[in-house]
């Protein structure tokens, strides 16, 4: 009688025991976390997350769903749209590839959510969309890596527009070094062009 009793209360508790071993999930992101990319390209490096259960044990077969931001700096996955979902492998890792962003500079948060049967585990991975800053009007701001062709662009066009910009891009810095003097090169009136001269030959 003892022993059945025994029997009957093994065979309940194996379920709870069974559901206790996938009680809990865990992800992380474990590659391409706070990557740097460059607005308007497409990503070539996956985004990988890995789900694991408590005991660190991977965890196969979990859906995981990826969410870009609805606005601001993002972009769309493959499919075209802004979630995107995967499978993960017998090392409990998925990963999302081929993201198309937008090109908005900024930092922006992918959120990860991760289910197994009836359990679910979240995280968010942080990357960056970098582009040349906008100008009130949405005029693109000319930074240190654009100088090059600005000035190059100048010399094309005149000496004094040059001269201007060199006087601006000064050492190649965005800003003054704290504590040195700043150095201005005063402008007394826009540049003059001599009146020209015509030669015409005798008839």
């Amino acid at each position: 009688m003892r022993s059945s009793w025994l029997t009957a209360v093994l065979f309940l508790a194996l379920p709870c025991l069974a559901d206790a071993q996938t009680a809990i999930l865990q992800i992380r992101v474990v590659e391409g976390e706070g990557a740097v990319h460059a607005a308007g390209s497409r990503n070539a490096l996956p985004l990988t997350v890995q789900v694991t259960d408590e005991t660190g044990k991977p965890v196969d077969h979990a859906a995981v769903s990826f969410h870009l931001p609805d606005d601001g700096p993002g972009g769309t996955f493959l499919n075209g749209l802004r979630t995107d979902v995967s499978i993960t492998d017998t090392a409990g890792r998925a990963r999302v590839r081929g993201l198309q962003w937008n090109r908005v500079p900024g930092r922006l948060q992918i959120r990860i959510v991760a289910s197994f049967e009836q359990v679910r585990a979240g995280t968010v991975s942080y990357q960056y969309l970098e582009g040349p800053a906008l100008a009130p009007g949405g005029v693109p701001v000319a930074s240190r890596s654009h100088s090059r062709w600005l000035i190059a662009a100048a010399l094309a066009a005149g000496g004094a527009a040059a001269g201007i910009l060199l006087a601006h891009s000064g050492s190649g810095t965005n800003s003054p070094a704290a504590g040195a003097a700043s150095v201005t090169t005063p402008i007394t009136g826009p540049p003059t062009i001599g009146s020209p001269t015509i030669t015409v030959g005798k008839p």
